[in-house]
């Protein structure tokens, strides 16, 4: 039997029904937790409580951006990240002495 997380031949990752599922419904509560459709009655962190009221929504937030990436959407570069380069390369430097 094949292990579900396996790389395929062109280098991309074969990802399961059921993760996929998850990592979208994840993201869709997250999306639909930021926009907020209820005007500030589904909140689990009161924003009125100084320094930790906003930290419901940075969590969201970072979740919706990792379901994002998950699924080939990077919003990571918009904000100055690199990509990562996984070409199986060191590069190292070798100085004479």
């Amino acid at each position: 039997m094949e292990n579900q997380k396996t790389i395929s031949n062109d280098g991309t990752k074969k990802r399961s029904v059921g993760s996929s599922i998850v990592v979208g419904i994840l993201g869709a509560i997250s999306a639909v937790y930021l926009f907020n459709p209820t005007a500030g009655i589904l909140e689990l962190i009161p924003d009125n409580i100084p320094f930790i009221g906003n930290l419901d929504e940075a969590a969201a937030a970072a979740m919706l951006i990792s379901c994002l990436a998950y699924f080939g959407l990077d919003i990571g570069a918009f904000f100055g990240r690199k990509p990562k380069k996984d070409d199986g390369v060191i590069d190292v430097e070798v100085e004479d002495r």
